[in-house]
């Protein structure tokens, strides 16, 4: 102010001081004095602090009103420095005054030049630098300030009652009101008084969609600013405006979901709001994927902190578990009180959880779990969460390292005050630990270092069976079901369980009122009907079950579960032809061919489980008469031309036991034709025999069918007996590259019918299987195939094909071949080796041996 007084330039004039400054710059520019330049900055430095043109009317108070509304400032609210409505206004000793801070900040600049300090508008030295506040004037611009506040108040409340008011004047009145709240807090009750909270959540809720998101984020903003006066928050709660603020999280610009957030925040800051948040739907779920986004961290770090403060309230813990957020529940679990244990446990055994939330909690909680089970007051809980994690499969694994099933076991046999409720959760629980094998096997179980497939522990359950109720019987059958199904145990569980005399009581439980009892126990009986099949056999016929289950099978009201599962035991069965005539009768045979025609013709391309067992056990039902030479049997095949039924499950079924079966029943029809062959040959029959009529069937006239090439007689397809003309060799060959060595064993039987000592010409079987591509499929198969069954078969079917002279030539260059011939005489079993060694001799890789050999016809 001196050097614009000194140079005759009116204050205002900015523009001529600053052009002056300019050639006074240019003046000491040229002078290497430090002094000169030290004076050319101070002047620079003062000169852009006049200079900056402030808007008058914001006044130092950030206030923005529209010309026709505001109420203008008088000329001594205006501090000289600033330009600025002063807030703290301080007289000095000319009597002049200014903002406390600009006078302040020009005092430091005068030291700094080693300059006295001097009034900036007189220019007077001052002698004191004493700032005394002018309460007066101060009093003055606040009311002043006030006055407008009010005018911007009501201009907002104007416009927000508009009905369609236009959007910048909207983004206007709400950066009015935003400001307000910041600058003066102590004026929010007036924003409240006035009714602008209401105004603004009416506003998202009825234009939310037309003012956009940037608005929305604006409005937010606001609400969050006037939130921090408590009453306006109670205000902002009963206008709903947690509902917005959670549609805001799904905000399509950043700053609109920002301030969603940081709106939860700040209402979480009250327990109250706190709960009313976490019950609000689609809350948690959308602050819990925003905590887990890395797109926005700043985002995904407010979001946290929302949640962070609502796991502080007891009220919330379900509501944050429900939603997949679990670390409050399972610290509770894991440090609360007993009284917090058992609700946090009770909560775990209620909720619908998802696989992945099952198998975190139980990674977490299943140790705890199982100490709780020690505590009667716990137990049921602790039994109820337990029950609900052990539904996953994968859960088994983590209960049992956890020793979980050590304590189920006490609960189940021990605990004599446990009640029936609890016996049977603990029942149920281990039902489902056992129902996956692969691990539970090598568990201990009690204090004497047994196994859940002991004789000891077995026994028990078998025993708890007579004094359960009606669902706890039906968990311990579930459980002794689950070990016997385990590959690792289902030997030593089916022994004991006949050791204990367990069969006969099992058997009891196939005539229970209760459906369910009644297909647990035929599904156990058909699981030990494998591994025990004579015992079972014994027990079924001598308890008159046998004939039970048949009547299953023929009667209609049924369910298809426990028919499914008759048919399933029957299948497994030894039983005499004798026994298959006269318990069974050719009405069962009947039935299991029509039943299995009518699965095939409803199939719809996808098979079930439970389609699966059936097809399984129709087959096995089949296989039982297959192998009886009876003339009605025979009858009955051709009739429903069985042998293509078969040849169509070969590559229907999906089940590999399905289709060994369909293999073997191929491998019989064909045996029984060389049967009857070779019958004939010894014996010719009667004209009214079957094979006498088959014979006519395939050589009636006008037409006589063509010679078989393998069986030297006349087949056709209705004969169903030959391979060759029911076109089922390729279809078995199909079956030799299956991944199950079961299946390919059966396959290989089958087609070994066509070579046996008893066919009429095994030089054409084996020029019919090298036409079709077998024969090269077999010699893969036995270079591939390691000492075992599946070797044994293929080898003995590589050493018929090696009689023919034309084949042994071919093959005899095949040093594969050779290789693996001479591994299968080394490390094969006995028959094994012979079949080798034959094979080898044929091929002249053994001198002085001589092997069988046939000349092609």
């Amino acid at each position: 102010m001196d050097l614009a007084r000194a140079l005759g330039i009116d204050l205002e004039n900015l523009v001529e001081l600053e052009e002056q400054i300019k050639l006074l710059k240019n003046d000491i520019s040229k002078s290497n004095s430090p002094d000169d330049r030290r004076i050319l900055l101070s002047l620079e430095r003062f000169f852009d602090n006049f200079s900056v043109k402030t808007n008058v009317a914001s006044q130092g108070h950030e206030l923005d009103f529209e010309d026709d509304a505001q109420i203008q400032p008088f000329k001594n609210f205006i501090c000289p420095l600033t330009k600025e409505v002063m807030k703290e206004p301080v007289v000095l000793e000319s009597s002049q005054t200014y903002e406390r801070a600009a006078i302040q900040y020009w005092f430091e600049r005068c030291i700094d030049d080693c300059r006295d300090p001097t009034c900036p508008v007189t220019g007077q030295v001052l002698k004191s630098l004493e700032q005394k506040p002018n309460i007066g004037l101060a009093g003055t611009i606040e009311e002043w300030v006030y006055r407008n506040i009010d005018i911007q108040i009501s201009s907002a409340v104007l416009c927000l009652n508009e009905e369609n008011p236009q959007a910048d004047r909207v983004e206007r009145v709400l950066d009015d009101i935003y400001k307000i709240s910041e600058v003066h807090p102590s004026c929010r009750y007036r924003i409240r008084n006035e009714g602008v909270v209401g105004l603004i959540v009416k506003m998202l809720k009825n234009s939310s969609k037309s003012i956009g998101s940037h608005l929305r984020g604006k409005a937010l903003l606001t609400l969050l600013s006037i939130a921090k006066d408590e009453e306006s928050k109670l205000k902002m709660l009963e206008e709903g405006v947690i509902k917005f603020a959670i549609h805001g999280l799904i905000g399509s610009s950043e700053r609109e979901r920002e301030n969603a957030v940081r709106l939860l925040l700040e209402f979480c800051r009250d327990e109250a709001c706190c709960i009313k948040i976490a019950c609000e739907k689609g809350a948690l779920v959308l602050l819990l994927s925003m905590a887990g986004s890395l797109e926005y961290p700043s985002l995904s770090n407010l979001a946290e902190e929302v949640l962070k403060t609502m796991e502080k309230v007891e009220e919330n813990v379900q509501h944050l578990a429900n939603a997949g957020r679990f670390e409050p529940l399972l610290d509770r679990l894991y440090h609360g009180s007993h009284i917090v244990r058992i609700e946090m446990a009770s909560l775990v055994g209620k909720m619908t959880l998802t696989n992945n939330s099952k198998e975190q909690i139980a990674r977490r909680s299943a140790k705890i779990l199982g100490d709780m089970l020690a505590k009667p007051d716990e137990r049921t809980t602790s039994l109820q969460a337990l029950y609900n994690l052990s539904t996953l499969d994968d859960n088994a694994t983590i209960l049992v390292d956890s020793g979980v099933l050590v304590a189920l076991i006490k609960v189940l046999f021990k605990c004599e005050e446990v009640t029936q409720d609890s016996k049977e959760l603990a029942a149920l629980t281990i039902a489902n630990i056992v129902s996956k094998p692969g691990h539970w096997e090598l568990a201990i179980v009690n204090q004497k270092g047994m196994s859940m497939q002991s004789e000891s522990i077995v026994s028990s359950l078998l025993s708890l069976l007579s004094f359960m109720s009606t669902k706890g019987q039906i968990a311990v059958l579930q459980i002794l079901c689950g070990v016997a199904s385990s590959p690792q145990a289902s030997e030593s569980v089916a022994n004991n369980i006949n050791s204990c005399n367990g069969i006969a009581t099992i058997l009891e439980f196939l005539d229970n009122t209760n459906i369910d009892i009644r297909v647990r126990a035929l599904i156990l009986t058909r699981i030990l009907s494998q591994s025990l099949g004579q015992v079972m056999a014994d027990e079924l016929k001598a308890s008159n079950h046998l004939l039970q289950l048949k009547d299953k099978l023929l009667e209609g009201q049924t369910s298809d579960v426990e028919r499914c599962e008759a048919a399933s035991i029957i299948s497994n069965l030894p039983l005499t032809d004798e026994e298959v005539k006269t318990i069974l009768g050719i009405s069962i045979m009947q039935w299991a061919i029509i039943a299995l025609k009518e699965m095939k013709h409803s199939s719809t391309g996808r098979t079930s489980r439970s389609n699966s067992s059936m097809v399984e056990g129709l087959l096995g039902l089949i296989l039982h008469f297959l192998s009886c030479p009876d003339p009605i049997i025979m009858d009955t095949i051709r009739d429903h031309q069985l042998m293509t039924l078969l040849r169509q499950q070969l590559s229907s079924s999906v089940e590999p036991k399905a289709k060994q079966r369909a293999a073997l029943g191929l491998k019989y029809l064909s045996e029984s034709i060389s049967a009857l062959i070779s019958s004939l040959d010894l014996e010719p029959k009667p004209s009214h025999s079957f094979f006498s009529s088959f014979l006519c069937t395939c050589s009636k006239v006008p037409k006589v069918p063509p010679t078989c090439p393998i069986h030297s007689t006349s087949c056709d397809e209705e004969s169903q007996f030959c391979l060759l003309v029911g076109n089922c060799i390729k279809p078995l060959a199909d079956l030799l590259s299956d991944d199950d060595t079961n299946v390919q064993v059966a396959s290989l039987e089958a087609l070994s019918t066509l070579m046996n000592d008893a066919s009429c010409n095994m030089n054409r079987a084996v020029d019919e299987l090298e036409n079709l591509g077998v024969i090269d499929r077999v010699i893969r198969l036995f270079i591939e195939a390691r000492p075992g069954v599946l070797q044994e078969r293929v080898v003995w079917l590589v050493e018929r094909i090696l009689r023919i002279e034309n084949h042994t030539q071919r093959l005899s260059m095949d040093q594969t071949l050779i290789r693996a011939l001479v591994e299968a005489f080394r490390h094969g079993n006995t028959n094994t080796k012979r079949l080798a060694q034959d094979a080898l001799t044929n091929l002249k890789q053994l001198s002085g041996v001589s092997g069988p050999k046939l000349k092609p016809c």
